[in-house]
């Protein structure tokens, strides 16, 4: 049986209390039925591959959630600096995350994908994004300590673009011994320069709950 853990549709002037901020931003807002986050400068989630850095600080909103659930939430995108990002995360700790977003390119496609972390070392898969696109939903599913990650084009996408329906684009595992509660929700990051502003429509978490 499904449950509404979280319906947040920014329709106020604060925020659920269930939601917390990790490495809460200088900038963010509700305004017009919108969560507006504007990160800092030299915010990102990586760790080691392939580039040698280790970073964990950009805006996170989450809640706190335990068992099998389905994390939403639909995100407008301004970039302004490449790689700039925004969608959604879930996180047990700094070495064991999944974060899936577009990233901004200049000069070339902007890339959709998402980056899982386990014991310190992160992995990104992409794929282009379609140019004049500036909206998109995002969607993790829980099962267990296994996750599939989704995506969904809205307006400004072509038909061949999978307008309006969702698409895998991930199936992993994070690896979580203790078995501890998973943060998840959504975060923006500006790993060159801030300007960047994502504005979110909604946040949704469901949980599987016992059967009767």
């Amino acid at each position: 049986m499904t449950e509404h853990l979280l319906d947040e549709i920014f329709d106020g002037a604060g925020l659920s209390p269930l939601l917390a901020w990790y490495c809460r931003p200088s900038r963010w807002r509700i305004e017009s039925g919108r969560l507006m986050i504007e990160p800092d400068a030299k915010t990102d989630y990586w760790q080691k591959t392939h580039y040698g850095f280790s970073v964990d600080n950009g805006p996170f909103l989450h809640a706190q959630v335990d068992g099998d659930f389905a994390v939403t939430a639909r995100v407008h995108l301004y970039p302004q600096h490449q790689y700039d990002q925004a969608g959604l995360m879930v996180r047990i700790d700094a070495e064991h995350w999944i974060k899936t977003s577009v990233e901004y390119e200049i000069g070339e496609p902007s890339k959709l994908g998402a980056v899982v972390t386990n014991g310190g070392y992160s992995d990104w898969s992409t794929q282009d994004f379609p140019d004049g696109v500036s909206e998109v939903s995002f969607r993790i599913r829980r099962t267990g300590d296994d996750y599939i990650v989704e995506s969904m084009l809205h307006a400004g996408a072509v038909a061949g673009d999978a307008l309006g329906r969702w698409i895998q684009i991930r199936m992993a595992h994070l690896h979580n011994a203790n078995h501890v509660p998973v943060q998840c929700g959504l975060y923006a990051c500006c790993p060159i320069d801030a300007g960047f502003r994502a504005e979110y429509e909604y946040l949704k978490i469901e949980v599987q709950g016992a059967e009767e």
